[in-house]
């Protein structure tokens, strides 16, 4: 199948005309659906491992994890820990994939909007909330040595840092983005991956942030919240890839174990 190059990168051309406004990882998913109406795959047939997919249609990972989440939710595969995609249902006649916000559009929108909203904040949070957020803090590290992972004291502290900001269109606009990580089912499902992979909130991280307020560095504010948000963008990615990879080591070594028991039986 030929090839074309849009903006956004190399896109296999595809036998429905794509939106122009698509972003590339919304292309990806469009040209799998169309293989799987093409019948390229079965039920039950293993896709190319992500790897060989960015290669194919000249992407980046992100992108292409992105494109499977997205069918993922819609029921077309089902992604296996340790293993890969399966596809485990086959298009219906006309039918397209259909999108919401994914993990990673949410978290870049954060880190436009919480960035700035850490640097007003730094301007005139009082002592009285930077208490709060030292208590908050405190909640996260107490939260991260639990066997289940909660999220109350890392929305508790981001919020109390909107509020800081002293701006009702900042507060509503930072509590709608965290409404979005639990409703969006591409949202929910990679940080329901992250969790499963032990991904807690670096408590380094947000200690930086409440430094930084407390100097009232608006500067400093802001490179803290940003580069806090850039690592948990870097974390969804790379945690529940090496949740994958240690599955499969874990299933390399059980084989091997296996082998060596036979070999001295």
């Amino acid at each position: 199948m030929a090839k074309s190059v849009s903006r956004n990168g190399p896109v296999r051309a595809g036998a429905y005309d794509v939106p122009a406004n698509d972003r590339l990882y919304q292309r990806i998913a469009r040209r799998l659906v169309e293989e799987l109406i093409a019948g390229t795959y079965a039920i039950g047939d293993r896709l190319p491992a992500e790897r060989e997919l960015a290669i194919e249609y000249g992407a980046s990972r992100p992108a292409v994890r992105e494109a499977l989440i997205a069918l993922e939710v819609q029921g077309f595969i089902e992604v296996r820990v340790g293993s890969g995609a399966y596809v485990c249902r086959l298009p219906g006649q006309g039918e397209e994939p259909g999108f919401a916000i994914t993990a990673f559009e949410l978290t870049e929108a954060r880190i436009m909007f919480e960035g700035e909203a850490a640097a007003l904040a730094a301007a005139q949070i009082t002592d009285a909330e930077l208490d709060v957020l030292d208590r908050l803090v405190d909640a996260m590290t107490a939260e991260n040595t639990r066997v289940e992972v909660t999220e109350i004291a890392d929305r508790d502290f981001h919020m109390a840092i909107a509020k800081a900001t002293r701006n009702a269109g900042v507060v509503r606009t930072i509590e709608d983005l965290w409404h979005l990580r639990s409703t969006s089912p591409e949202c929910a499902l990679l940080h329901a991956k992250a969790r499963n992979a032990k991904v807690r909130p670096v408590i380094a991280e947000h200690t930086a942030i409440v430094d930084a307020l407390r100097a009232h560095d608006a500067v400093g504010a802001r490179a803290a919240m940003r580069g806090h948000l850039t690592s948990v963008m870097d974390h969804l990615l790379f945690q529940t890839e090496e949740m994958a990879m240690e599955q499969a080591r874990l299933a390399l070594a059980g084989t091997r174990q296996r082998y060596g028991g036979s070999a001295r039986s």
